[in-house]
């Protein structure tokens, strides 16, 4: 890149930055959790340091690992997703992965969706979906895309400046600034103005709420913007507690389930996990202690006293409350990723009609979701999870109150729903069920020649390699639509196409003009590499059984980047 241009990742940083500060300002509610979760983050830390002697991080690197964004915008023609493409290529963000919500069952949406992010330093990304017009009958679709066809997005000026990036392989930063400057002034600034309300109040009483959000707004205004939460059982007790859903009492009992939850789960590789930001030595040099009950009931009444400040008082605020549980797997199973939300907020909005008169009315869609990380799996582990989740989906359909009649049981069935999956990054790489990132150690190149295994496992323990599991840092379908499901109160709705169209990722690609990037293969290809690399580095690579090193050498040229493009 040239010394002249802004690095591509600090665009990122300040995009997000600046577009997390206009969400705060259109939605203050948003602002408020997000101080409910650094409140969070820093009580798990000041625990963590107790659990593990010789571990802290700064209040700067807190902010960091929780600053993170995964957003959600929804595109309304293929014109404007090619642009969106081209605008988050500028900031060093491709598409990774084809997501098609129309065929996800009961939940299905007429929408289709990849995610852009940097594949080196996947800090923030964007479910970016596109309505399917053709997914309903030929007069809706007709007044939809009459809708559509009248609005412009991008202002020439926008268009002008992705022109600029794509043709010198850059932009200084002052052109960098004003491209910002039009994401959050205009591009994905909620303005609370729509068109044709009859076309809205058909499409939502068709069960079409997501359609009626793209068609009739005049931006792709941001739907949610994600941060990372350490301790989801935490933070969701904090917000239901500060909202008003539960009384003290309530939030340290299960505040304090859920801390001790994380203490049996911590340790290097969790830390590791969690911590992407912090030397590795700084985690492999902690130590372990006990934390007992009277140390544990301390931190959690002080953070109760942290979350009981006049500031924090979320009541005072217009919600919808909080979801009633989270989406993905059990708290103790550390695989993809766990979700949960404030319900959407009904907000104001001036739908302005042909005629130029004006309707006053509402629109219910921006929640504020939190997410937190955990390892990603490989084909196996991604199955057994669907499995799991299919079968704890079915036991909690059989009895859909239990969660509010009795908190405790629904967690029990929701850990029996996940049981058979190990809990610790050992065990399931044991299992072959997740990724990880191999690498020799000075010990291990020092004995180099005279290593007798080639078992990886038995490296590891040995002191010759070491392994890190690799962060899932995508999305969740299923879980994504639990989540737009809880908070419209819809649950998917069917095609009304005459005949029922079908999508591909090819289809996808052809709109914005980019090749998607298949996680799958890219976190396979860095598993793979650096295998190879330490047999290398310990002078076993040809003591490797012949298919073993074929497979991996495949599993290596398979992927569409670099292996080392998507590590941790």
């Amino acid at each position: 890149m040239s010394p002249g241009f802004a690095d591509k990742i600090e665009m990122q940083n300040r995009l997000f930055a600046e577009l997390s500060a206009m969400f705060g300002r259109e939605v203050p509610l948003y602002d408020k959790a997000q101080a409910v979760n650094v409140v969070c983050n820093r009580a798990v830390c000041e625990l963590l340091s107790v659990r593990h002697p010789g571990f802290a991080v700064s209040d700067e690197e807190i902010d960091r690992t929780g600053g993170e964004r995964h957003g959600a915008i929804r595109i309304g023609r293929a014109d404007e997703y090619r642009l969106v493409a081209r605008f988050f290529g500028c900031f060093g963000m491709e598409p990774h992965n084809f997501y098609d919500t129309t065929s996800i069952g009961a939940k299905s949406q007429p929408v289709i969706a990849t995610a852009f992010r940097s594949p080196e330093r996947p800090e923030h990304r964007v479910f970016t979906s596109l309505l399917m017009t053709d997914y309903f009958d030929d007069a809706t679709k007709g007044r939809i895309e009459a809708l559509l066809s009248k609005r412009q997005v991008f202002s020439e000026r926008a268009i002008e400046l992705v022109d600029k990036s794509e043709r010198d392989g850059g932009l200084n930063w002052e052109d960098a600034n004003e491209l910002i400057g039009e994401a959050t002034g205009r591009i994905f600034k909620w303005t609370g103005r729509a068109r044709d309300h009859q076309l809205y109040t058909d499409l939502c009483k068709g069960g079409f709420k997501i359609a009626a959000d793209i068609a009739c707004f005049e931006r792709h205004h941001l739907n949610h913007l994600t941060p990372n939460t350490l301790c989801m059982d935490v933070y969701t007790a904090a917000m239901k507690f500060c909202l008003g859903e539960s009384d003290r009492a309530t939030f340290e009992m299960r505040a304090a389930r859920a801390l001790e939850n994380m203490l049996l789960m911590s340790g290097p590789d969790w830390l590791s996990l969690h911590f992407k930001h912090v030397e590795p030595d700084r985690v492999l040099k902690v130590g372990d202690a006990d934390v007992d009950s009277g140390v544990l009931g301390a931190h959690v009444a002080a953070l109760a006293d942290r979350l009981s400040e006049a500031h924090l008082d979320l009541l005072k605020l217009p919600h919808a409350g909080f979801k009633d549980f989270t989406e993905g797997p059990s708290a103790d199973t550390p695989v993809l990723l766990r979700q949960d939300a404030y319900r959407a907020l009904t907000e104001p909005v001036a739908f302005v009609e042909a005629d130029g008169s004006e309707v006053e009315a509402s629109h219910t869609a921006r929640f504020g979701e939190i997410e937190q990380r955990f390892y990603a799996t490989t084909p196996a582990g991604r199955a057994m999870y669907d499995q799991c989740l299919a079968e704890f989906e079915e036991a909690r359909a059989a009895d859909p109150d239990l969660m509010n009649r009795d908190e405790a049981a629904f967690l029990r069935l929701h850990a029996e729903a996940f049981a058979v999956f190990p809990k610790t990054l050992d065990g399931l790489l044991e299992k072959g069920l997740v990724y990880a990132e191999h690498a020799p150690t000075e010990a291990g190149r020092a004995a180099a020649g005279s290593i007798e295994t080639t078992d990886l496992r038995e490296l590891v323990r040995k002191g010759y390699a070491t392994r890190e599991g690799l962060r899932y840092e995508d999305f969740l379908p299923v879980s994504a639509a639990g989540i737009f499901a809880s908070n419209l109160n819809q649950y998917g709705t069917a095609s009304t196409a005459s005949k029922r169209p079908e999508y591909t990722r090819e289809q996808l690609e052809g709109i914005m003009g980019k090749r998607m990037i298949d996680t799958d293969l890219a976190h396979a290809a860095v598993d793979a590499g650096s295998r190879l690399g330490t047999y290398h580095a310990l002078g076993l690579l040809d003591d490797l059984d012949a298919s073993e090193r074929a497979s991996l050498e495949a599993a290596v040229r398979r992927s569409g980047v670099h292996a080392a493009s998507v590590a941790n």
